[in-house]
Parts: C-alpha cells; structure tokens; sequence
C-alpha cells in the first residue's frame, strides 16, 4: 500500500527556500543524504537537452549521487557552454558547502528556457546553505513548493518495503509528452540497493509511469527521474520493492497529468486488442495527444469520429473498422459504440455525455482480437491551457 503523504527517510535532509530568481515564491531547494548513495536517473530524450541534465548525467555516470540541487523560475535550457558552466559552478557551491565532492551533486532546473541563470542571486542563495538543510516534514514540504512551476499542488507520495522506506516527490504540469515530460522525479530510500538494480529498475517503472502520460504532446527539455539508496536499512526483496516503486511512480504520474495546465479531467485510456505491442502504444499515443478528442471530453462531447481519426492516424496498422469497439466508463456501466450500434442507430450518445462529465474519464479501445494491450493517463484540453501559456514568460 503507497502512501499519499510524506514519511520521512532516515539520513536524508531537505531545504526549499525563496533566492529571488524571478519573485518571492519558494525557487530553490536541495536533498541531502548523510552517506553516499547508489543512485540512479532517467532523462530528457529532447535533443536540446538543458545544461543540468547534461551534467546530470556526467555526475550519474558512477551510479553514485549525494545531494540533489534544483531551482525553479529558470530551466538553464539552451544557454551553450556558458548555461554548462554555470549548472558545475552551482554542483560546486552546493558541495563545498555540504563538505562533499561536485560530482555527488546532481543539478535540476525548471522554468523558462532560453534565460542565462542569474548566477548572483544563486551565489548569495548558496551561502549559509548547510544550515538550510533538516529532516522535519516542513522541510520536505519546502523542497516540494520549491521545484514547482505552474503546477497547483505538490506531488508526494511514499511506501515501506520491509524495514525500508520509499518517498518520492515531483513536479509537472505542462510541456508533458514522453519521453518523458516537463517534470522532475526524486525518490530517494534507506532500501540497499545497488547503482545496477536501481537503473533496472527505473528504466522498467518510468516506462509504465512517467512514459505513458500526455498533456499537450511537448517533450521538455529538463526531464528527469532519479532515484537515491543510501542502505541504512539494509537489504530488502527487490521484486517488492519495484512494485511499490512503479505503483508510486504511476500515482505520481497520474497527479501530473491530474494537474495539467487548465486541466479539469484526468483521462485514462487503455487499448487493446492489439497485434503488437508497438501498435497498441502507438495508438494509445495518437489518441490522448489528439487536441480534438481532448476538447471533445473538455464539453463532454460525444463526438466518437474523433476517435477514429486518432486511430488511422498510426499509418503503420490497418484496423478493421468492423472489429473497432470503443467503451465509454468503468465497470458495469460501460457504454460502446461498435459497427453494430451504429447499423442499429442506437450509438448512446446522451449516456456517453454524461461519462465524459466526470472528474476521471475512462475510455478502452478495443482494436481487434490481439493480445496485447497498453495504458495512458492524458487530461483534456481547455481555454486555460492558452490562458496560461500566451503569457509565459511575462
């Protein structure tokens, strides 16, 4: 069973406070474990990746991290050389103040792209920045309004595996198309776990998680999802806990995209009865990113030839039209429409309104007689969505 509050982990310390980056909310925050840890992350795939993953994934390269840094208000993202620099200058600050080594310090940044980082104000933020570190709950709290952008809440969640204990915090609610989406993900855990098993791990749960939501088909820059062991509680079953690793991951997942930009609906579609299991995702794909069948579940609509031209849109598969079905809610109270509702005039397009009205939509596509299936959560898209967006940046 996950738990949708904080637990505290031994030997870890948070901090989130307000440097000024761009206005008086909470823009920087760190963890810190007392010990080195086995770590591990997964990244942007987004060519133009920003300067923090870039040294991220130099920093990673041991399976060895300490101390996470982040600032929000400013992704470092397309700054050259100089953006680089700045993302190592700031890795350096953090660890001499933590008495640690640059490379344990990996750097995450979100926010607008394009800007250098006002590395006067990171500079002044810095010092004194040991003391900034504790391990209450407020100080976790901290850390998680720290990393926020336009999102409207935080995201935590944590689990027990055996003696261990699992928290995992993220942010993101825009710029969300996989791999992966304008989000960030830190777990970290007293579980010992080793650097391999960890990237295994993740590398399996981000690709059911973190990889199947949708908001508006925009793959970030900065995305990244990392995980830190540092073994205080010793041993534990993996297989356990990559279970409750992956049920956090889709919890947090599903908060993201709960959480989108204007959203007001959480979608979770599921196809089926694929022949492959590249034509299942590939269709699961086309459909929630589709902005019309989104504005279709934003006014409850239910304009159902959307979702077929979503479907033909994956040229490499032919679906037979006489085997498509298509069930609108959960449960027993489903509602298809098939060819043969359609040859009968009995599609139930008032009943699949009123589906469409509620908080969470669900929604299967049966595609034929396949075996193989896959799930994506999406949210609908609304008059928000460009409300907050036009004016990013001012």
């Amino acid at each position: 069973m996950i738990k949708k509050c904080i637990q505290i982990v031994p030997g870890f310390s948070w901090f989130g406070k307000n440097i000024g980056i761009k206005d008086q909310t909470l823009d920087f925050g760190g963890i810190l474990s007392d010990v080195p840890c086995q770590a591990a992350g997964v990244f942007t795939k987004n060519t133009i990746p920003g300067a923090p993953v870039i040294v991220g994934k130099e920093h990673l390269r041991d399976g060895m991290l300490q101390a996470v840094i982040v600032n929000s208000k400013n992704a470092n993202v397309a700054t050259q050389q100089r953006g680089i620099e700045d993302s190592r200058d700031i890795c350096a600050m953090v660890a001499a103040a933590c008495g640690i080594t640059t490379e344990l310090v990996l750097p995450s940044s979100t926010g607008v792209i394009g800007r250098r980082m006002p590395m006067n104000v990171v500079i002044e933020g810095c010092k004194g920045l040991r003391e900034d570190y504790g391990k209450s709950v407020q100080h976790i709290e901290n850390f998680a309004e720290s990393i926020m952008t336009t999102d409207t809440r935080k995201k935590i969640v944590s689990a027990e595996v055996g003696n261990a204990k699992i928290l995992g915090i993220a942010k993101g609610a825009g710029m969300i198309e996989p791999n992966m989406a304008t989000m960030l993900c830190y777990f970290v855990t007293d579980a010992a776990l080793s650097s391999q098993e960890l990237k295994s791990m993740l590398l399996r749960v981000v690709s059911c998680s973190f990889n199947r939501i949708s908001v508006d088909t925009d793959t970030s820059t900065s995305d990244t999802v990392v995980i830190m062991s540092n073994g205080l509680a010793g041993a534990v079953d993996p297989v356990t806990f990559e279970e409750k690793l992956q049920q956090m991951s889709i919890y947090l997942a599903k908060e993201i995209t709960r959480d989108g930009e204007g959203a007001t609906k959480l979608i979770e579609l599921t196809v089926s009865g694929a022949k492959t299991e590249e034509q299942a995702l590939l269709t699961a794909k086309s459909v929630i990113n589709s902005p019309l069948v989104k504005t279709a579940i934003y006014g409850a609509d239910p304009n159902w030839g959307r979702f077929a031209m979503a479907i033909g849109k994956v040229f490499q598969y032919k679906v037979d039209i006489t085997d498509l079905k298509i069930f609108f809610g959960s449960g027993d109270k489903r509602l298809c429409i098939d060819t043969v509702a359609l040859d009968c005039n009995e599609v139930p397009l008032d009943g699949i309104s009123k589906l469409l009205k509620k908080n969470e939509v669900h929604i299967e596509i049966v595609l034929g007689g396949g075996p193989y299936s896959e799930r994506v959560w999406g949210c609908d898209l609304t008059e928000g969505y460009i409300h907050e967006n036009a004016k990013y940046t001012t």
